[in-house]
């Protein structure tokens, strides 16, 4: 920590934090204004976007050293505008937001406007929404000043859920008055979530591009990687896949790789199974000769794609030979539930008991909503009565649909065929608890 204070003193590294005389008062930080330490973070954070992990601990001992230096100083200080924008841009870059309510107690002359400290801490203490109003009254008025690109990942931020258009707007303004520093690559990432979620394909593979050309090197890109491969694959049908190659051409094989295999995981979770084989072999034609648990995470999500389709004994097999100590816990889990979904569909249906024969009906009774039907359709209908009838309502988060007693019952049914059904029930619960918890 010694060396990383000499450098902080010296300017040595940090180009802009100090600068003239400096050499005269490199033994003492409290000579330092904090507008100059903030250019510091400033400096060290775009440094840590664009790639360099190493500034990360410079980047922690800024923040710890700012703080302090915050908390000791004279409210004199605050005199110059550029000390007051240095506290609120440390409050919105990662800073302790129990500084800023230690300021604001503290100024007694006003140099803090009241209208956006009061928005910040509203923000800062996870009521994000509340300020809503405020920020869109206070942003234009800022939006040019020293915290503008700052302010407007706070506004995007507040409002993404409720009006992701607006957010989109502040994101954008963010990028273009800070190109090349962690507000646009923290922009373009959520820019990314925002367009997807709103269907906005088009937007969103466009912030994708942008983002990896600029910052695919940066401490946040596996997060870019997660949202890229859920928009591939919740969006599939409607993005080119010269698109989708265009992105991953920005990236080196092992990072292509990576993205195949989680595209591939995810598409064969989701059942979108053409996606999946698609992305697996993709992935096995990067995989190196050496590099056996990429390809055997390939053979995996491919053979989880297969189950469905074609020839599933075979699928059972690939599945079944490949080594467990290759594999995650999720992934173990995620090939005892294929196994087990294989097994279902490879095994034998048991003799349906004399007496429950009697309630099934015979073939000469007609029925038109079997008309048209696979025999595998068919006996999916004999299993769910309610198949090919009346659509069920289906419960929303809001307004939960109540069961009803007829809903709750199973009076009337024969009980060969209630056990029957309680029995593939049974299996699909155990599935379902092998995959708990799986996500993309």
């Amino acid at each position: 920590m010694g060396l990383l204070r000499r450098l902080l003193l010296t300017g040595t590294v940090l180009c802009t934090a100090v600068c003239g005389t400096a050499s005269a008062r490199a033994e003492n930080l409290d000579d330092l204004a904090p507008y100059k330490m903030i250019r510091s973070l400033q400096y060290v954070q775009d440094t840590v976007a664009l790639g360099d992990h190493s500034a990360m601990e410079m980047q922690r001992f800024l923040l710890s050293t700012i703080d302090e230096r915050l908390r000791t100083a004279d409210s004199s200080i605050f005199d110059d505008p550029r000390n007051v924008d240095a506290a609120l841009v440390y409050a919105m870059s990662g800073g302790n937001p129990e500084t800023l309510e230690f300021l604001i107690t503290k100024d007694v002359d006003g140099h803090f406007d009241s209208r956006l400290t009061d928005a910040l801490r509203s923000y800062l203490s996870g009521r994000g929404t509340q300020s809503v109003k405020s920020l869109a009254e206070i942003f234009p008025e800022y939006k040019r000043s020293r915290v503008g690109a700052y302010l407007a990942l706070v506004s995007a931020n507040s409002v993404m859920r409720k009006d992701p258009a607006l957010a989109l707007t502040y994101f954008d303004w963010g990028r273009l008055v800070a190109p090349g520093t962690i507000v646009e690559e923290a922009a373009l990432r959520r820019s990314i979530y925002i367009a997807s979620e709103a269907g906005w394909i088009d937007k969103s593979m466009a912030y994708a591009n942008r983002y990896a050309r600029r910052y695919l090197r940066s401490p946040y890109a596996s997060q870019f990687a997660d949202l890229f491969v859920k928009l591939a694959v919740d969006h599939f049908e409607a993005i080119k896949e010269d698109d989708i190659l265009e992105i991953l051409s920005f990236m080196d094989v092992p990072r292509q790789r990576e993205v195949y295999l989680r595209m591939a995981r995810l598409a064969a979770i989701s059942g979108k199974n053409k996606l999946a084989s698609l992305a697996a072999e993709r992935a096995q034609a990067l995989s190196g000769d050496g590099e056996s648990v990429p390809k055997v995470l390939a053979d995996l999500y491919s053979g989880l794609a297969s189950v469905p389709s074609g020839d599933v004994a075979q699928a059972m097999e690939s599945i079944i030979a490949i080594p467990d100590d290759k594999l995650s816990a999720k992934d173990r889990a995620l090939k005892a539930a294929a196994r087990a979904v294989a097994e279902e569909v490879l095994r034998v249906p048991e003799t349906v008991p004399t007496e429950a024969k009697a309630a099934v009906p015979t073939a000469d009774v007609e029925d038109a909503s079997y008309e048209g039907l696979s025999e595998a359709e068919m006996a999916d209908r004999a299993m769910d009565p309610r198949a090919g009838g009346e659509e069920t309502p289906v419960a929303s988060a809001i307004e939960p649909k109540e069961e009803t007693k007829e809903q709750g019952e199973t009076a009337g049914i024969d009980p060969a065929f209630d056990t029957f059904v309680s029995g593939g029930r049974s299996k699909l619960d155990e599935i379902d608890a092998l995959l708990k918890g799986e996500g993309s």
